[in-house]
């Protein structure tokens, strides 16, 4: 093993030819100018893609988030009106049968000769 490795350390190494093989031209192993324009090409498509993406998707989240604000609207407008509606019941004696109006309000009760109106 040992002189396996002083053979590959000493054994020299065959230099790059500086030239090109025959037959071969630079332009045959070279991009030239259509490479460079294609690969720009490309470049600029991919970021313009990735800027729409990007757009599109802060656009979806917006919305998304719009949404829920509205819904939270609507809910808390149905709890209002809900207790709205609980107040107006509870003037008449009514609130849902969780309390009874006080005697004599309303005409109700035994302060009002205890005969319900209707």
């Amino acid at each position: 093993m040992h002189s396996l490795l002083l053979s590959l350390a000493t054994t020299p190494t065959p230099l790059p030819t500086p030239t090109l093989r025959e037959g071969i031209s630079e332009d045959q192993v070279t991009p030239g100018l259509l490479g460079f324009i294609m690969t720009a090409f490309f470049v600029v498509a991919t970021a313009l893609l990735i800027v729409d993406m990007v757009r599109r998707i802060r656009r979806v989240r917006y919305r998304a988030q719009v949404e829920e604000e509205r819904l939270a609207a609507a809910a808390a407008a149905d709890v209002d009106a809900a207790d709205a509606q609980d107040g107006l019941d509870g003037r008449n004696g009514f609130d849902g049968g969780t309390r009874q109006a006080a005697p004599g309000t309303n005409g109700e009760g035994p302060a009002a000769g205890g005969a319900p109106r209707e």
